[in-house]
């Protein structure tokens, strides 16, 4: 069993999870991992992924070993029935082999390359460790971010409860670069999948999500009770909302052209969460993932309000993949 992404995972198992992180949360140290290890191969830069995953295997007795591959292990070619004549050293099937002997989960994280997206959707890389590992592949943010989905939605069970019907927005924001769509995929995953009114807030028809998570997040929402809407009307999103998540994210007509995507991006400054558009909702929580630019992305008087919970759902990054490694090892 590995965790890629959400979207196959059953919304009863994922409440359980939630329903254990939350345990977690009021007891933190225990044994239950005593033994047991993750190695953790970092593509990309990490401060919470990192901290959290291992923090929480020490906290339940296990081992965590992290692995910047490139840097200070190896480089590893994903690609099937390549000559091996360029930069990398080894290939994912050995990798894979090697760590699944050694180790009991094995996570990745792997940033799309930006070059293309019709390979990047693909999302190649981690399923190629997924196919050669003989242990759980947990995905630390590829083209979706599934353990940030689960941070999130305990932060909103604590805060809101029964979460079926609430309005929840996410929104584009302001960024001087385009950035992974990760986020928004995940989010739009979850959220639908636990039956809320999901609103997404982009500046035009540049910035929709790819085909296949707004199609998901449609079958979801019809599955599970909700509505999933698409707008670009700022006010129209924000009334009565009763969660604001604000994410920025790179245009994927624009994938291969970053400066286009930049000047095209500039018009849009004014989607910065503030407390003008805060007002306009059912006196709604704000998060965002981070890392946050602040008075860019969201003001500073957003980021210091009692309704901001960006600090809540980064400890439950903590909590809730804690809950995961147990559910993968049948603990």
């Amino acid at each position: 069993m590995h965790f890629l992404s959400t979207e196959n995972w059953s919304q009863e198992d994922l409440q359980a999870i939630l329903e254990q992180a939350d345990q977690l949360k009021q007891q933190p140290m225990n044994d239950s991992l005593k033994g047991k290890s993750i190695a953790m191969l970092f593509l990309n830069p990490s401060m919470r992924t990192r901290t959290s995953f291992q923090l929480g295997m020490q906290q339940m007795g296990g081992i965590a070993i992290v692995l910047q591959p490139g840097k200070d292990a190896w480089g590893i070619e994903f690609n099937p029935n390549v000559i091996m004549d360029g930069e990398a050293e080894e290939h994912i099937i050995e990798v894979a082999g090697v760590l699944s002997r050694y180790c009991d989960l094995i996570a990745l994280r792997a940033f799309p390359s930006f070059t293309d997206w019709s390979v990047d959707r693909e999302d190649k890389l981690i399923n190629a460790l997924a196919q050669h590992a003989t242990v759980p592949v947990i995905n630390m943010e590829t083209i979706v971010h599934p353990c940030q989905e689960l941070a999130l939605m305990q932060t909103m069970q604590e805060k809101m409860g029964e979460l079926k019907n609430k309005k929840f927005v996410l929104t584009w924001a302001y960024h001087p670069k385009p950035l992974n769509t990760a986020v928004a995929n995940s989010a739009a995953l979850i959220t639908t999948k636990f039956g809320m009114d999901v609103t997404l807030l982009c500046p035009d028809e540049h910035y929709l999500l790819d085909s296949h998570y707004m199609s998901k997040a449609q079958e979801f929402a019809k599955t599970y009770g909700g509505k999933f809407t698409v707008t670009h009307d700022i006010n129209a999103a924000y009334k009565d909302a009763d969660f604001i998540y604000a994410k920025s994210w790179g245009s994927l007509d624009f994938y291969q052209d970053p400066q286009k995507d930049q000047a095209h991006r500039k018009q849009y400054q004014h989607f910065t969460v503030n407390q003008e558009k805060m007002a306009l909702t059912n006196n709604a929580y704000f998060s965002h993932c981070l890392p946050l630019r602040r008075n860019i992305q969201a003001t500073d008087a957003v980021m210091d309000a009692d309704y901001c919970v960006v600090l809540d759902e980064a400890e439950n990054r903590l909590h809730a993949q804690k809950a995961l490694m147990l559910k993968l090892l049948n603990k």
